[in-house]
């Protein structure tokens, strides 16, 4: 990482340098004021000075002029006026006096002392001059006052005042120079401090605006797009040793932390929607991040194991769904075989019924027949004179007859037949033909019935021939022999009406056996569709159960360790 100084040491070094700066504004400041009141002092000192030492020689140069007036005019008021200076006013002592309150050197001392002594030296001249002035003797008092020794004492009074004014002005000018230098110099040093703190508040922020602001706003709006999601925003800030720069690498440290997080997230999600659940969730999440990485090993485990379930579910839903499948297949074409047994079945029932239909029809002819045969032998009594005619008709009615037995015998022949195909099929249909058994049974028994009634017929009839050929010769026995006949023909009758009614009860029997039968292939028919439909409904079981094994042979499942 970079070496960079950090924002806070550096903030403190420069708020340092300005507080130091500050702090020396203020004590330049105050070193201002000092001087300021120090050099306004110099200058009411220099002014003082010079007003005092104005007065000390104008108190001088005062009693002069009064003493010369006075000498000259002999006025009183000059007289007056000059002892009002020396008693009363005293300006050159209160001019003294204030410059040594304000302060003078020794050598200003020195050179008021002189002025001092050669104005006492006038002093006796002074008084002279008045005194003569006084006894009127004016020219002498002008002597004194305007005598050689008097001018020579003024004169170097006058040098010694222009040679102290000169001094006092130079030393005291030399005074407030020096303190308006160091006034000018405090004042500059001032101008400094400030240009130095107002340069260094602007160094700071330009520094705060370069090295804080515009990282602060660059972090502001990176974290913006992290959190909206987007990583991949440029963050162009490098990291180093700063607070901001430490910052910043946070912020780098977090985008890498979020993209290894939600790369490995995006990866593993990847693998598991292709399938791969041989997974391993690392360890190498940290923070909030770690509830994510147990949910990611709790999902992946579960999916795991409800794909093993669902996989073991799917393989035996599979072979069972095949075995289904098969026995489907099987129950279908054995309901399809029965179909078309049971159809067969009733369709011989049907012939069967049709012809039991035509015996009924056929059993009423011969009952009718029997009926007109027994009307003839009843006649044959009373007309036994015609009886060529009626042997004529009996053998004619006994030829019809035995056409009648054998289409008797024929009808009980199949009739017999279909009773025992009856009784196969009733035997092929188990349970469910047991019903029909039993009707087999009746309609042989009435085949039987009628097979031995025909035989009886057949008999008589062939009796009723035996004696028609021997009519002629038997005419005396017919009365008797009519009789017994008649006597046959009764019986014979009320066998062909329990034929017919064996006939007719036969029919409603087979006509309900075909209602039966129609109704067990309405039923096997409907078992049929359902076992078409049950093996095709077990197909696509079976076609879905293979789907779903295929599914789930999609997913690579976590070996059992």
């Amino acid at each position: 990482m970079k070496k960079s100084i950090n924002q806070s040491t550096l903030s403190f070094i420069l708020n340092g340098i300005s507080i130091l700066a500050l702090l020396f504004l203020v004590f330049s400041l105050l070193s201002y004021s000092q001087i300021s009141g120090k050099l306004d002092l110099a200058n009411e000192n220099r002014f003082a000075l010079t007003s005092n030492a104005n007065r000390f020689m104008n108190g001088s140069a005062y009693l002069t002029n009064e003493v010369r007036a006075f000498a000259s005019t002999g006025k009183q008021e000059h007289y007056d006026n000059y002892w009002n200076e020396v008693n009363t006013l005293k300006n050159r002592d209160k001019g003294v006096a204030a410059m040594q309150e304000i302060g003078i050197t020794s050598e200003e001392q020195d050179m008021i002392d002189n002025m001092s002594d050669l104005s006492n030296k006038l002093v006796p001249l002074e008084d002279e001059a008045m005194k003569n002035v006084q006894a009127g003797n004016m020219q002498a008092a002008l002597d004194y006052v305007y005598g050689e020794e008097y001018n020579a004492s003024i004169t170097q009074i006058n040098a010694l005042k222009e040679q102290f004014l000169a001094d006092l002005d130079s030393r005291t000018k030399a005074e407030v120079e020096t303190l308006g230098r160091e006034s000018r110099f405090i004042r500059t040093t001032m101008i400094t401090a400030l240009i130095v703190v107002a340069f260094i508040q602007l160094l700071i922020m330009i520094i705060t605006k370069r090295r804080v602001l515009r990282p602060v706003i660059a972090v502001r709006d990176q974290m913006s797009e992290i959190s909206q999601g987007n990583l991949s925003a440029e963050f162009l800030l490098k990291s180093n040793t700063s607070e901001i720069g430490m910052l910043v690498e946070s912020i780098h440290e977090t985008k890498r932390e979020l993209k290894k997080y939600i790369h490995d997230i995006d990866s593993k999600l990847s693998e598991m929607a292709e399938g791969n659940m041989d997974l391993v969730i690392g360890d190498d999440y940290r923070g909030e991040f770690l509830p994510i990485q147990n949910a990611m090993r709790q999902i992946l485990d579960s999916l795991n194991s409800a794909l093993s379930r669902i996989n073991i579910t799917a393989e035996q839903v599979l072979e069972e769904s095949r075995r289904m499948a098969s026995d489907a297949e099987i129950l279908s074409s054995g309901a399809v075989a029965q179909a078309s047994a049971v159809q067969e079945l009733a369709a011989s029932i049907h012939e069967l019924s049709t012809q039991v239909d035509h015996t009924s029809s056929d059993a009423d002819t011969a009952q009718k027949c029997s009926t007109e045969a027994a009307s003839l032998l009843m006649a044959s009594n009373e007309k036994m004179g015609d009886l060529t005619a009626a042997m004529e008709d009996i053998s004619n009615a006994s030829q019809e007859i035995g056409g009648i037995i054998k289409t008797i015998e024929d009808i009980s022949f199949q009739t017999n037949i279909l009773a025992l195909n009856a009784a196969v099929e009733a035997a092929r249909a188990g349970e469910a033909g047991k019903g029909f058994a039993v009707v087999a049974e009746e309609v042989q028994s009435l085949a039987n019935k009628s097979s031995a009634s025909a035989k009886d017929i057949t008999e008589l009839i062939e009796n009723s021939i035996r004696m028609i050929k021997h009519g002629t010769s038997l005419t005396a026995e017919t009365t008797s022999a009519l009789g017994d006949v008649v006597i046959g023909a009764k019986q014979a009758t009320d066998l062909i009406e329990q034929i017919a009614d064996s006939a007719m009860q036969q029919s409603q029997s087979l006509h309900q056996l075909k209602a039966g039968m129609e109704q067990i292939a309405g039923v096997v028919q409907t078992n049929a569709s359902t076992a078409e439909k049950s093996a095709a409904s077990a197909k696509e079981l079976q076609n879905q159960s293979e789907e779903l094994k295929v599914s789930v042979h999609r997913f690579r499942l976590r070996r059992h360790r």
